[in-house]
């Protein structure tokens, strides 16, 4: 037992992100923080239950409406909702219609359960991250807001330094890794008012220069592999989570699998 203080059950709502991308485990499925963050929940509360509606791909509209109501009727203790950045990671995007879906989302969860945790998720440092970061701190605004009116938590992933760190990223540059979803679990434990493991913002030691020619093909690696079928799926109207369903569906006891 980590904590006098329990939570009986968990579900988690929100993109690749919350579904764990790209945490992957040795037979290709993905863990993630928010499985990390109920197996520790598990070991202090014998029968907790957890679930995760999590989708990649998913627009925070998308979230709203698939996952939102799935939810609030579940009536979980702790209820976490990550989502928008996939929204305004497009060209295009009405970040006023963005916010409202948002608000939509907290207004229906926040009644139904004892805890609503909030992000501002973390950005990879590099030039994705220049230029979205208007889009970014706009949403991170509101979801404060959101926050203060619905008596939520907001885990400030955003301002980590370590988590910003290109070598908490994947090769895909959109999805952390193993390390990234510990740590984002940690913040969350702590953002409950556990006590803490370890600091999970601490840095990571210097980096090892990296020679031009190895940076620039990576950089070719990079848009072949994962920036060019982003693009064609963007055109063609696709998701990578078209017709995948949730990860974990149900509100169950959580055995770790």
């Amino acid at each position: 037992m980590e904590t006098s203080v329990q939570f009986t059950s968990f579900v988690a709502v929100g993109d690749s992100f919350t579904e764990g991308m790209s945490d992957e485990l040795p037979d290709g499925s993905y863990r993630g923080w928010a499985d990390l963050l109920a197996a520790r929940l598990a070991a202090a509360s014998p029968g907790f239950r957890y679930a995760n509606l999590a989708v990649r791909g998913k627009l925070i509209g998308q979230i709203a409406d698939e996952q939102a109501e799935t939810a609030a009727a579940m009536d979980a203790d702790l209820v976490t909702l990550v989502g928008g950045l996939n929204d305004a990671l497009r060209p295009r995007c009405d970040m006023a219609q963005v916010k409202d879906r948002l608000a939509e989302a907290v207004e229906r969860l926040a009644p139904h359960t004892k805890q609503l945790v909030l992000m501002r998720s973390p950005g990879r440092n590099g030039p994705v991250l220049d230029r979205m970061r208007p889009r970014m701190e706009e949403l991170f605004d509101h979801v404060d807001d959101l926050a203060a009116r619905h008596g939520a938590l907001v885990v400030d992933l955003y301002a980590s330094k370590a988590l910003s760190d290109p070598r908490m990223w994947a090769v895909d540059r959109l999805h952390l890794t193993a390390e990234g979803h510990r740590r984002v679990a940690e913040a969350v434990w702590q953002t409950l008012g556990l006590p803490p493991s370890f600091d999970w913002d601490q840095p990571l030691p210097p980096a090892a220069p990296v020679p031009w020619l190895a940076r620039r093909t990576a950089d070719v690696q990079f848009a072949r592999t994962y920036l060019g079928p982003w693009i064609g799926r963007r055109l063609t109207g696709r998701s990578s989570g078209d017709g995948r369903p949730p990860k974990r569906a149900d509100l169950l006891p959580y055995d770790g699998r």
